[in-house]
This record gives structure tokens, sequence and C-alpha cells, in this order.
């Protein structure tokens, strides 16, 4: 591939103030091409972008347009630099009424050195955010959708459309469906912002040659003006790629905006280095509908702050994660104490849910053309659930916080690089968590407690199969968490008998088991009478619903799936007239109990039969 870097403007408005500015300040920068102007991190802008071109296994050569005016200068900074002399290509222009235009600058030299390469163009005088973004990805993309590209990036605030190139994207291929070069502001709701920074292929090539004989004006001759053609006019497909980061060509701005965006990037790179970032995730309670979440039916549940995992990264030299002391132990203190903590808590601890998801981020990233920044992390994680307690995420027996330290890691992966919540939206974010689960570990889980720990609060989901197989999510609506009563949670010290939660079900309902398949509709229809309830606060009417939801959960499941140590939870608390049902997979049950004097009752007998009991901590964002 080659590239083609533009630095061919003339007598911009930040150059003119530079040379009238009355204090002296800059005095050392009159004349000095915008290019060779100070950027981001102490170079020079053109010294950042040749840092990252300048990478023989991707580009074959690398070519610079410039002016007569400014030939010099490019000339001395080549020799500098390593540059070769003779890539630096004249265009003969020497004031703006004889520019050419960077269609014809581009067109220039890709006919003068006769190309046959695809090409990508990039204008060497954009300030650049962020210093580290990998330029491989961007070609990665491009190699990968077979067409041509443009970069955009989502604009900060104040920023005008009026100064960009402005794209519309399909979320779902990527294509550039409208491109609007410098439009006013009621043109289109888009605030993504396309740069000069396109990859085109070569078979593309000569249809510069004929936008330059229909458009023989220099200011039709803007790249943005060809690629509004390309895009809106000729149906040629062009992809977009996101940058999680900023631009900002210096020829638009003038002196203070020049050092209000110069301060503004210098030092995002200041504090990015040195901050360390944690997210935290929370466990959830199931209180109605579950578990038809994985059988097209409909739950509610609600985030609790009870229990939680924090994902914690700073940038570092290499990407390393960091093994939890207690849940990834490597070191114990007998043969007899591995025996021990092997038997009760098994072998699969946190470390590979950050390495999966790590993994999956990073395939996302490329297949939704996200360019990452080149940047490494370290990365740990910790949690305060009870190991094999079916309060966040599960699989089996081995019930542990599976969901929450994805959801964590993967709150602290968006952050660390940039990513807003249109870049990866709530329902998918959902999907994401479960696929790390299901595809990368193989654990066996539904939505809801992913919904859950995304949106936060109290949820109703519906994830009904029309629905779900149309956009491949369901629907999910945020309730007042004031809607919550004073719900209770209890669960095992030692888990053992937690039972074979799910069991044969699914199994029986893909052979279309008339049973399980009229329990799953039946859950469905709990759910929506527990919504109604919750919302008119009648607990009476919850409670009855709570408890039919359990009652239909073990006709299906049985006894011996449930585990004893589950039924003898359920049973203790209903002893004291408390509704009772599980709110996970196992190993915890929750309780609505309206009588305070039975309440306390309830817990201390929880409490001397060897339970954990508590009182829920609801958690809204």
């Amino acid at each position: 591939m080659i590239c083609v870097l533009l630095v061919a403007g003339h007598g911009t408005l930040l150059e003119n103030e530079i040379k009238n500015e009355a204090t002296g300040l800059y005095s050392h920068l009159v004349g000095i091409p915008k290019a060779l102007l100070p950027g981001v991190g102490g170079k020079k802008i053109l010294d950042f972008w040749w840092d990252v071109v300048n990478i023989r296994q991707l580009f074959s050569d690398v070519y610079l347009v410039t002016n007569a005016d400014k030939y010099k200068y490019y000339e001395r900074w080549a020799t500098a630099n390593d540059f070769p002399v003779e890539n630096i290509i004249n265009d003969g222009s020497t004031t703006s009424q004889t520019q050419l235009g960077a269609v014809a600058d581009l067109e220039l030299v890709i006919r003068s050195k006769r190309f046959t390469d695809d090409v990508m163009v990039v204008a060497g005088d954009m300030l650049c955010e962020d210093l580290n973004f990998d330029i491989a990805e961007v070609l990665k993309f491009f190699t990968f959708k077979k067409g041509e590209l443009v970069i955009y990036y989502e604009m900060e605030e104040g920023e005008k459309t009026e100064s960009r190139g402005i794209v519309e994207v399909c979320p779902s291929t990527h294509r550039i469906t409208k491109f609007y070069e410098k439009p006013s502001a009621d043109v289109t709701e888009s605030r993504l912002a396309s740069v000069v920074f396109y990859c085109f292929q070569s078979k593309t090539l000569p249809t510069l040659g004929e936008y330059l004989k229909y458009h023989p004006l220099v200011e039709d001759r803007r790249l943005g003006k060809y690629m509004e053609w390309l895009i809106n006019k000729t149906g040629i497909t062009v992809f977009g790629m996101k940058l999680p980061t900023g631009f900002q060509l210096i020829g638009q701005v003038d002196l203070s905006e020049y050092k209000k965006w110069l301060a503004c990037y210098s030092s995002k790179q200041h504090g990015f280095a040195a901050k360390s970032i944690t997210c935290r995730s929370y466990a959830r309670i199931g209180i109605m509908g579950n578990p038809s979440d994985g059988f097209y039916g409909k739950t509610i549940a609600m985030t609790i702050s009870n229990f939680w995992a924090d994902a914690m990264i700073c940038e570092s030299k290499k990407v390393v994660l960091i093994p939890h002391p207690l849940n990834d132990p490597t070191e114990f203190g007998s043969l007899q104490d591995l025996h021990r903590i092997s038997r009760k808590e098994g072998y699969l601890g946190g470390l590979r849910l950050l390495q999966a998801t790590c993994k999956k981020f990073y395939q996302y990233c490329s297949e939704q053309g996200i360019a990452l920044a080149k940047r490494n992390f370290t990365l740990k994680y910790d949690t305060n659930v009870p190991r094999q307690v079916g309060l966040a995420g599960s699989s089996l027996n081995f019930t542990f916080f599976y969901s929450a330290i994805v959801s964590a890691t993967l709150k602290c992966l968006m952050k660390f690089y940039d990513l807003i919540d249109d870049d990866l939206p709530k329902p998918l974010r959902a999907n994401f968590i479960l696929n790390v689960e299901t595809e990368e570990l193989i654990i066996t889980a539904g939505l809801q407690d992913r919904v859950v720990q995304v949106y936060e609060g109290l949820v109703y989901m519906d994830f009904n199969k029309e629905l779900m197989e149309k956009q491949d999510y369901g629907r999910y609506v945020t309730m007042d968490i004031s809607c919550a009563p004073h719900f209770w949670l209890a669960y095992m010290g030692d888990p053992s008998d937690s039972g074979k939660i799910h069991s044969n079900v699914r199994q029986r309902w893909l052979n279309g088991d008339c049973d399980v398949m009229a329990a799953m509709k039946t859950f469905a229809e709990l759910t929506d009478l527990a919504k109604t309830a919750m919302e008119s606060r009648n607990w009476n009417e919850l409670s009855e619903l709570m408890n039919k939801n359990f009652e239909l959960r073990r006709s299906i499941y049985t006894d011996a799936c449930l585990g004893q140590g589950n039924l003898r939870m359920v049973e203790l608390g209903r002893q004291f007239g408390s509704a009772v049902k599980l709110p996970g997979s196992g190993g915890a049950v929750i309780g609505l109990c309206l009588d305070p004097d039975n309440l306390v009752e309830l817990k201390k007998a929880f409490q001397e039969a060897g339970f954990v009991i508590c009182d829920v901590v609801p958690y809204g964002p």
C-alpha cells in the first residue's frame, strides 16, 4: 500500500495570525508551514504522522505533496527525519490563487508516480488527540471490508458541523450512507466527523481524474467535495471506521483555537497516562420470571449493592492480567489446604474471565471498525461475592460472579480506549457479556443477569422470540426502583448441596416438551402480574406471585435438581409467613416478609440453621 501525506495548503488563517501576532511570542514560527508547527507531545505535527506511517511492513512507499512556496521547508525537514527527498512532490503553486486543490494534488502524485497499489491519504497538518492509535488496525479493517474507507470520529461539544465533513453510517454494515461536506447544523443530526484520512482501492483511483474533468473550480477540488460526490452520486461502496479520538485540521482554525486544541489534547495525554480506572458492577436478584430468560420468557431483576465486582485498569508497557489472591490462588499452606480449597471452590476463578473479555473486546472492535489506541495495560479485579452463590451469573453448581466480573472489565476497557455508549449500545453490551461466557468459556447462562447489570437498577425484561430473532435483543424497561419492597437475602455458607439447577429442562424445551413450554409461558405471565403489583405497591400480591414462581420452577426442575439446601431455605422462610424464591441458579434465596416481628424471628432461625442472611440494599444508577 502507498501512503500520501498532503501538506500543500496556502496562506491559512493560522499562519497569518502568527505573522501578525503583537506580543512576539510566536515570532519564531513566522513562515513555518502549518504541518511543521508544534503538535501534541512536543513533536511537530508532521513528525507524528511520519512516525505513524513509517512502517515498511505496512507501506511500500510514503509520498509528501507540498507547494512550491513551502517546498524548501519540507526538503529540510526530510533530510533531518530520514524521509526520502525524492518522494516529495512539488505541485508548483505559490499562492492560494494558483493552488490546485487536494484532489488535484492527490491525482498528481498518483499519475506522476504511476501507482498501481491501494492508497491511504492523510492530511499532514492534522492535530491528533491520541498519540498511540494503531494505524495497522485501519489497514486491517480496509482489507477486511474490501471497499473504500473513511475515518471518522465523534465530534466534541463546541465543534461545528460547518467546518467538517459529516457522515451518516449504517451501524450494522458500517457503510457510509451519506456524506455532507461542511453542512449547516440543520442538515443532519449526525455528529460523526470525517477528516482527510481515507483509504482507496487501486481500481477506484481513476475516478479522481473523472471528478477533476467535471469540477474545474478549485473550491470544488477539496477531498470532502470529492467524497461527497463519490458516496452520494456514484454509489461506490464506502465504509467508515471510527477512531475513538479527536482531530483538528489546524489550517481551519485561528491562533486562539490552535492553542486551545493543542492544550486540550496535550492535557488529555498527561492526564491519561497518570490515571487508573476502576469500574464496578453489582450483583443482581431475580425477582420474578427466572429462569425463563433463556426460553423467550419475561423477568424482573434488580441490582443490589450488597455484593459487587470491581475491575481496575492502568496503562503499562505490556498487557498484564493479575490473578486475585483468593479466587485465583497459586500458593497453599499445604497439600491438605489445596485439597480443601479445590473441593469447596473448584478450579475456576476470575482470571480467565478477564482474559476472555479482553479477547472478545479486541475482536468486537476489529469487526466493528473501531481502531484502538496502541496502548497496553495492567488489569485486575476484586469481588466480595461469596463463591458459588447464584447472585450474579452462574453455571450449574459452580455459580460465581461471572457476569459481574465480565461487565466490570468491559466497562474498564471501554473507558481505557475511549469508547462511548454508541460504540457498544447497552442491549448489545448485554449480548457481549453473555457471549464471553457462553462462547469463550462454555458457561450455561441467560441474558437476564447481563441486561440488569448493564442497565442497573430495577429492570423489566421481555425476551419475546420474535423480538429476539429480529434484533438479537429483547425489550428492556427500567422501572422506578422505589417500586421494590424490602427483600431479605439468605445463602448457604457451604453450598455443596445447591443442586444441579439447570438439569435437562433446556433439552426438554428444545424437544417441545408441553410441560416445559407451558411453564415458560406462565413465568412470563407471572412477570407481567408482578410488574403491575410492584408499580401499585401491592406487596401481598407480589408475595403470592413469588411463591407461585418458585412452585412452578420446582415442578419442572424437580426437588432432586433444586437440591436439599435450597429447599430447606425456602421451607424455613415460609415457616415465618415469608414469600421465598430462588433469585438465581441456586445457593441463595430471596424473600419478602410483610410482618416485621416475623422477620426478626426469621433472621434468627436462618442464622441458627447455619445460613447467612442480610437485608437487600437496592442499587440504582
